[in-house]
């Protein structure tokens, strides 16, 4: 194994508005072990705070708006990222990481919304459901290092209820409990049948 070979291959995840650039979502990413002895052949976070976070995201909101390419290199990282509607999406890595792959967890970004919002991945969209955008990065990149990038894997996984047993010496028969039993049906019927479509 190379000696500037890492597991943590992602900086950051970032979604900005391509109308002026500011934030919608961002998740930076150090891996830490970096923090403290700084062996590993990962860069630690070039942006550990907020204010170097806004400058870096203003640069590159103003380089990659007025560009149509999918991949630059910018303040020494790599930088991958896809226009949808009225957002950039970005992921961000160190000059030495493989393009390829970064280039697949920016796919597998797109994609996983599309799939999950099964519309326009708008910023509207994306902030009414931030919940959900969140839980679809940490379901593709945790730490820095990617760890799915099948979106149909990833939807799976964020739109999935926890299960849960039914003890069935608590259940409610009155007329609230009848109802509520039949929109638990209802649900889950309506999951079965988006699962098998």
């Amino acid at each position: 194994m190379s000696p500037g070979m890492s597991l943590f291959t992602v900086q950051a995840v970032l979604i900005l508005s391509s109308d002026d650039g500011s934030r919608i979502f961002a998740k930076y990413y150090s891996p830490p072990h970096n923090a403290t002895t700084g062996l590993s052949g990962a860069s630690s976070n070039p942006y550990p705070d907020l204010k170097a976070q806004k400058a870096f995201e203003k640069g590159l909101a103003d380089k990659t708006l007025k560009q149509t390419g999918d991949i630059i290199l910018y303040d020494n990282r790599i930088v991958l990222y896809k226009m949808e509607s009225d957002v950039m999406m970005y992921v961000i890595g160190s000059v030495d990481e493989n393009e390829i792959l970064l280039y697949n967890v920016i796919l597998a970004l797109r994609d996983s919304l599309h799939l999950l919002f099964k519309q326009s991945v708008d910023k509207r969209t994306i902030i009414e459901n931030y919940d959900l955008v969140s839980l679809a990065v940490d379901e593709i990149v945790d730490d820095g290092i990617i760890l799915e990038t099948d979106p149909t894997i990833v939807i799976q996984r964020v739109s999935k209820a926890p299960t849960q047993d039914v003890n069935l010496g608590r259940i409610d028969l009155s007329e609230q409990g009848v109802n509520n039993l039949a929109q638990l049906g209802k649900a889950k019927f309506t999951d079965w049948l988006r699962q098998g479509l």
